[in-house]
């Protein structure tokens, strides 16, 4: 009894830290966001709050405590209240199977990709359902936008994914990453990395995709009359989605938590262990450089040029990905 025990409060530790660093990282992103974009376009950012700003996520975060919560008086009260919980609570319990390091994962599932892909569609429900309870025509519009949208990219993101699979032979995360002991897969799969890039941007509403929250057009889109935490919760959510992309990026083309030219090196485990989990994180940090990257650069598409390019080429393309690593695979392998 003793020993499971000891084990359940271990994972419990771990569940803590992992939900303690992303939230705290899903704050700072937008620290982050608004830097990285003010320096592209010639100005500061956030300055004023802190040391060059760094408390403003907290000084945004007790706004949004103490901001009215308002809700339409013909909204669907029950629906409205329970569609950003639907939203956020997806983005965080898929958490549960990234593996920071080959011994710090919350559970280490030989299905860890389905996982991640059948919880990571939950998040739409939360969205349509915020559209339809608003009550608002603006809203139900992003709503359905955003269903239509996720849903498309989603099956090219899956496609997108199955080319690092079938080289690593397993859908465990932590196997995948050690199949890359030699090479990155990004190297083997980079048709299959690009697809991903676009599919992922696509599937977190990011720009140039950000269609559901069109500003010019939607007014904000499916969370238009949210305020206060409730509102905050979708942006929470928007950035955990991101960095669950960023990080199955990493894990699937980027070699995970390794580190090049070090596992030859006699290293404490303790040691090697904070050197993988900061690897990890620097590498999913690269990809939310290039989600902000790509909001200051490009112009946002419409509606029929988001779904043309998504069924007209992304879909060839995963489509022959597949074919032509099943080939060489069969042929070389």
């Amino acid at each position: 009894m003793q020993p499971l025990i000891v084990e359940t409060i271990f994972v419990l530790v771990k569940i803590v830290a992992v939900l303690a660093v992303v939230l705290l990282m899903v704050a700072y992103m937008t620290y982050m966001e608004r830097k990285v974009i003010g320096h592209m376009q010639v100005r500061l950012g956030p300055m004023r709050v802190g040391p060059h700003g760094l408390l403003q996520p907290i000084a945004d975060g007790l706004k949004l405590i103490l901001k009215e919560d308002i809700i339409p008086a013909e909204a669907d009260k029950w629906v409205f209240r329970l569609a950003p919980v639907m939203c956020l609570v997806p983005a965080l319990v898929i958490y549960a199977v990234i593996p920071f390091d080959a011994n710090f994962v919350i559970a280490d599932i030989n299905i860890g990709i389905l996982y991640i892909l059948s919880i990571s569609s939950l998040g739409i429900y939360g969205i349509v359902m915020a559209g339809w309870a608003s009550n608002n025509k603006y809203s139900l519009m992003g709503g359905f936008r955003s269903a239509g949208q996720m849903i498309s990219y989603e099956i090219f993101l899956g496609f997108s994914i199955i080319g690092p699979i079938m080289l690593a032979g397993s859908m465990n995360l932590t196997e995948i990453v050690k199949a890359q002991e030699g090479v990155w897969f990004i190297f083997l799969q980079p048709l299959a990395f690009v697809i991903y890039l676009i599919a992922g941007t696509a599937e977190t509403n990011r720009v140039p995709f950000d269609l559901p929250e069109a500003e010019s057009e939607l007014v904000a889109g499916f969370h238009t009359e949210y305020s206060g935490m409730r509102f905050a919760y979708f942006f929470l959510a928007e950035y955990a989605n991101m960095l669950v992309v960023s990080a199955l990026a990493t894990i699937l083309f980027l070699g995970g938590w390794r580190i090049p030219f070090i596992s030859s090196l006699d290293i404490p485990v303790a040691i090697l262990m904070i050197l993988h989990i900061s690897a990890f994180i620097f590498k999913m940090l690269l990809f939310m450089f290039i989600f902000m990257w790509l909001r200051a650069t490009y112009p946002r598409f419409r509606y029929d040029q988001l779904m043309g390019i998504g069924w007209k080429v992304m879909f060839p393309l995963a489509i022959f990905n597949i074919a032509a690593t099943g080939i060489i695979y069969y042929f070389v392998m």
